[in-house]
């Protein structure tokens, strides 16, 4: 049997949050599941930390876990907090500043 899901140990309670650590200076991410379909991954960005302004060929959901981090989404500014989602639509330029230091789940459908 296939495990579709990775790098998270299966059939236990876990948090996503504590699967990544902030690292000074750093963007880290973890990377669960990617296909043609669908790609699922944690990200931890240290405070001033982003991702510069790109687009995306699927719908991005961010659920943010961790921290405060600005979203771009179009030339629009979104300030999302710990429990708080936004989709980024494909084909959207859109761009992350983290706030203060910031965990986020990605998940993009294609």
């Amino acid at each position: 049997m296939a495990d579709f899901i990775r790098n998270l140990e299966q059939s236990k309670v876990l948090s996503l949050a504590g699967q990544v650590d902030v690292a000074k200076g750093q963007v880290v991410s973890k990377t669960l599941a990617q296909n043609d379909a669908v790609s699922l991954t944690i990200f931890a960005f240290d405070a001033g930390e982003e991702i510069s302004s790109h687009a995306s060929e699927g719908d991005a959901l961010v659920t943010v876990l961790e921290g405060k981090g600005r979203i771009t989404i179009g030339g629009e500014m979104y300030m999302l907090q710990a429990g708080q989602s936004i989709v980024m639509p494909a084909g959207v330029p859109h761009a992350l500043l983290a706030v203060e230091p910031f965990k986020m789940f990605l998940t993009v459908i294609f």
